[in-house]
């Protein structure tokens, strides 16, 4: 039965926390290094639904892509929503690693995750991590299609393959469009549009995408953009870290039980849509 610290290594193996943005937090927030652990959990928000499930589960670890406290703290009093989760988590010898931004570039990382659910080739790094003298580094991918398809067929696939969400699957553009290379960015990705029509991508699907940009952006070009729900495009992540700790687990006969969490924690609870979304407002 391996001990925190040895899963943490491992864990810091695949996403190096030196890795992550200046801004970002990332690592251990909490757990005793020599305590065993059996159970792991896998899940994209560290919030009181997922440390509720975590105990519920039995799990001694929960790996998560979005930070705790990512702008710091000066209290973790249970009264606070926050402070709560660390509560139940130490109270419960329940700890929590953080993998973010470290695990948006990394190879795999979050976006080839998010390619691997859309069923997509990966060619190479949307933005390439300028250490990595492989190549395969680097924030978002550009992916190719295994035959052309229109951006309205494209984004039906993507309703199809990503956790269904409130907010669905919005789009921009020509739906009659012909797609045959898309980038791909999981999370917050209207940021990289000068990336991504320099990729020379037909369309490109993120999330969180911004009245302006989106604005800006179809009328500078052609390019396609498919807007999904944040929580959506980072969940596959999961999936994939929670097969690379199995894979190390096996290696070094630790034995773990490995587990993904299905809680939808996507903020958003539903969607009502207009009755019209043609000609002038109602």
């Amino acid at each position: 039965m391996p001990r925190l610290s040895e899963v943490i290594a491992a864990l810091d193996a695949l996403w190096p926390p030196e890795r992550a943005e200046g801004w970002d937090a990332v690592g251990t927030v909490c757990g005793d290094p020599d305590a065993e652990v059996r159970r792991v959990l896998f899940a994209v928000d560290p919030v009181q639904e997922i440390a509720d499930e975590a105990l519920k589960l039995g799990a001694d670890l929960i790996v998560t892509h979005h930070p705790l406290y990512l702008r710091g703290t000066t209290t973790v009093a249970a009264g606070h929503f926050k402070g709560r989760v660390v509560h139940t988590l130490i109270k419960h010898d329940i700890a929590l690693h953080v993998a973010h931004t470290n695990a948006d570039t990394a190879d795999p990382g979050v976006s080839d995750a998010l390619a691997g659910a859309l069923d997509v080739r990966v060619v190479r790094p949307l933005v390439p991590d300028p250490t990595d003298p492989s190549g395969r580094r680097g924030l978002g991918r550009v992916c190719e299609l295994d035959a052309p398809m229109t951006l309205g067929e494209f984004a039906a696939r993507a309703a199809a393959a990503l956790p269904a969400t409130a907010q669905g699957i919005r789009v921009a553009g020509d739906l009659a469009a012909t797609v045959r290379t898309v980038a791909v960015s999981g999370g917050s990705g209207d940021g990289l549009f000068d990336a991504v029509r320099a990729s020379g991508a037909d369309a490109f699907l993120t999330a969180d995408l911004r009245h302006h940009p989106v604005s800006e952006a179809v009328q500078h070009s052609p390019l396609g953009l498919v807007d999904a729900a944040h929580w959506a495009t980072e969940w596959p992540w999961c999936e994939q870290a929670a097969a690379q700790l199995d894979e190390i687990s096996d290696r070094h006969g630790w034995d773990l039980r490995v587990h993904v969490s299905k809680t939808i924690t996507d903020p958003w609870s539903a969607h009502h849509t207009s009755p019209s979304i043609d000609g002038a407002p109602n």
